[in-house]
């Protein structure tokens, strides 16, 4: 009797231990089906917080099953101690690239530089956003490949990113000093606008040793023809080019003319064509986003200033007079919070 008494004893104190690893094995498993196998098929960007909540609650599992081990308090410590311990040491001493880019993950979807679908830039690769993973992000190049990218390579270096609304579409090309650049211009400008794009201009890059380096850019406003935009770019600028007689001498192409001594190349003169406000448009379409924001911050900047000094007015006033200013002070405080709920937003 003491033999069973004995094995009795012993094998209830084990029974907070199998009742608590069975109820974590079973609360994991219906987790799993619930959050993960599921929804197997809605990709990696959306799984990814689902992975991490099945992380948590394996961890807070095995503490649990800790917690219910029949050893004295101290050593249940120790092992609780070990398993920090051991925790860290993954961390420390496994692969550090392991880890680093699973941090890179975290931070790119709490900044946000991009989304599913955007077509980026990022040192040598340009694509777009196919897949987002925790170790890893997918760009689909031009080419169709299938380009994996470390999470730590896009936190440390420039990404550019099309915006998804309308982007820009540029070209760049390089023609003989012989050519005036008031005729170039229109003909850049009308090759943009025949190849789709709006809102056209042309700038100056650079006068070189041989030729002047021009760049037409203009409005795309579907992003997702990007690829195909320019290449339609290009060839406008081929087709009205060389319908016009004028050479193309990009990248870098040398002619050797013979030139009597007292010769210059310089071009006949051209009609001046009428411009208006090409600089100032080129602007509003180049810095969009920065004229838009700092045009919000100088309207915050006068509502806080209007703020105060009506804040200062109500308490001159009294009566009538100051329910009036009591009720504009208050909508203009309104003003300022949608305001603000626009910045964060786009924040």
């Amino acid at each position: 009797m003491s033999t069973i008494a004995t094995i009795t004893e012993t094998m209830s104190d084990f029974v907070p231990l199998i009742v608590t690893t069975s109820i974590v094995a079973l609360t994991l498993t219906v987790a799993h089906r619930l959050v993960i196998k599921k929804y197997a098929d809605i990709g990696n960007e959306r799984m990814f917080t689902r992975q991490l909540l099945m992380l948590a609650l394996t961890l807070v599992g095995v503490i649990a099953i800790v917690l219910s081990l029949p050893v004295q308090e101290s050593s249940r410590n120790q092992i609780i101690g070990l398993i920090g311990l051991l925790i860290s040491g993954v961390f420390a001493f496994s692969s550090a690239n392991i880890f680093a880019n699973l941090a890179a993950g975290i931070l790119l979807r709490v900044t946000k530089p991009f989304a599913i679908g955007d077509f980026v830039t990022v040192g040598d690769h340009f694509g777009r956003i196919s897949a987002r993973g925790l170790f890893d992000t997918e760009l689909q190049s031009e080419s169709g490949e299938l380009v994996a990218i470390p999470n730590t390579y896009l936190i440390s270096s420039p990404v550019k990113t099309v915006p998804s609304v309308s982007t820009l579409v540029s070209a760049s090309l390089s023609l003989g000093y012989d050519v005036h650049h008031h005729v170039v211009e229109p003909l850049l400008i009308s090759a943009a606008k025949q190849s789709g794009l709006e809102g056209s201009f042309v700038h100056i890059l650079e006068l070189g040793n041989f030729a002047v380096t021009y760049r037409v850019s203009g409005v795309l406003t579907e992003a997702d023809k990007l690829v195909s935009a320019r290449s339609n770019l290009y060839k406008s600028i081929l087709d009205t080019l060389h319908n016009n007689n004028i050479e193309i001498v990009s990248p870098s192409f040398m002619n050797q003319r013979p030139l009597a001594p007292k010769e210059a190349v310089i071009p006949e003169s051209a009609p001046q064509q009428v411009v208006t406000d090409i600089e100032t448009e080129a602007e509003k379409i180049l810095f969009a986003k920065a004229q838009q924001a700092g045009q919000i911050e100088k309207e915050k900047q006068q509502l806080k200033d209007e703020i105060a000094e009506l804040d200062l007015n109500k308490k001159a006033a009294s009566g009538k007079a100051k329910k009036v200013k009591k009720e504009i002070l208050e909508r203009t405080k309104e003003s300022l919070e949608k305001l603000e709920e626009v910045t964060d937003a786009k924040e």
